[in-house]
């Protein structure tokens, strides 16, 4: 059966993977040959190669209500999160179908991690109840629909650390259980399986850690020990995806100044990585931080940061914890800023974000 009757095949095959991502639904919907044609990993790859995937930043961001619905009363009510998504290039802002059955929003603190053309969102705690959650929901990007993903097993766990391979799997490790005691184990789901593994223990606990996926290794870093409670570490370690073993600790990967609160670091496909931290946007070569630059004023306390296939970073932050979401584009080129254009509708607060090329 031909992809489009009368055309011949590389040629029908160009005008799906020249199809924008927001008519995949529709793509999917047509027929089963066109479903299967723009699932195939091949399809995404080519995609990438020809110069025709569209980057995302994915949002877990607070939803902004009307001031004639926040009401009267003294108490501020806890904000319901949802998904938004921003298009770096083109500036638009777009809002994901809620979870199906979440009246409540996403749960406070989730973690969100991209694989292949899937959205997984992983844990948090309850926005009604506060108690922690092992929830996995899964957004398919080609049908545009959610679906239940296996239960993060090991007990319950908040504030953990994790990334993704964009390929395949999500890595989750470090965090605390319901008596605030903070972890070392480590675990591995498989999104196309929807199966977790058990990881080998990380080599000290690690709570309120934060982790990249660089150089085929899952990277975990700061975070406190039980006893420490705050005390942020500048320890990191990382886990050999292929042998699945920890490698030695890196007892100063973070530089003096950046261990009050875990930085918020990206990985770029060149292998530097980058770092904001307080005021100042960091850059690692080899191993040694340095500072590249200042980051804006409105963006300071930042919230998520990607490094885009150009080398560009994208920075989504606020002045302060109460102000308005904010995003800029940084130019590695000449170092310059640019601000996105937003609404209202997208200032909310900003609790957890990832990248996806599509």
């Amino acid at each position: 059966m031909e992809l489009i009757p009368d055309l011949p095949e590389p040629v029908a095959r160009e005008c799906l993977l020249r199809s924008s991502y927001q008519q995949f639904p529709l793509i999917s919907s047509v027929s089963k040959l066109w479903r299967r044609e723009i699932s195939l990993p091949d399809f995404l790859r080519h995609r990438k190669s020809s110069g025709h995937s569209q980057e995302l930043v994915v949002l877990s961001q607070a939803r902004i209500k009307p001031v004639s619905e926040l009401g009267s009363g003294k108490t501020i009510p806890t904000p319901v999160y949802r998904i938004s998504v921003l298009e770096p290039e083109s500036g638009l802002w777009t809002e994901l179908p809620p979870v199906p059955g979440k009246s409540n929003g996403l749960p406070l603190f989730c973690r969100l991690a991209s694989v292949g053309t899937d959205l997984v969102v992983i844990g948090g705690l309850d926005p009604a109840t506060w108690r922690t959650s092992d929830s996995v929901f899964i957004f398919s990007f080609l049908t545009s629909t959610w679906r239940n993903g296996t239960s993060m097993p090991g007990g319950p766990r908040s504030f953990f650390a994790c990334a993704s391979d964009s390929e395949r799997n999500v890595f989750v490790a470090g965090g605390h259980d319901e008596d605030k005691n903070a972890l070392t184990s480590a675990l591995v789901y498989d999104v196309a399986e929807d199966r977790w593994a058990l990881l080998p223990d990380m080599g000290r606990e690690r709570d309120e850690c934060t982790a990249i996926f660089h150089a085929g290794k899952f990277q975990v870093i700061g975070g406190y020990t039980t006893v420490e409670q705050g005390q942020f570490s500048k320890i990191a370690e990382s886990l050999d995806v292929a042998t699945r073993r920890w490698g030695a600790e890196t007892k100063d990967f973070l530089a003096p100044g950046m261990t009050t609160w875990p930085p918020v670091c990206a990985a770029g496909g060149n292998g530097v990585l980058y770092a904001c931290c307080r005021r100042d946007l960091m850059v690692m070569n080899g191993d040694t931080w340095q500072k590249v630059g200042d980051l804006p004023a409105d963006v300071c306390n930042v919230s998520y940061v990607a490094v885009r296939r150009s080398g560009k970073l994208v920075v989504i932050g606020s002045a302060r914890y109460g102000e308005p979401s904010v995003g800029y584009i940084w130019h590695t080129s000449d170092s310059r800023w640019e601000k996105l254009e937003t609404c209202e509708k997208y200032e909310g607060h900003v609790q957890a974000g990832c990248f996806l090329e599509i």
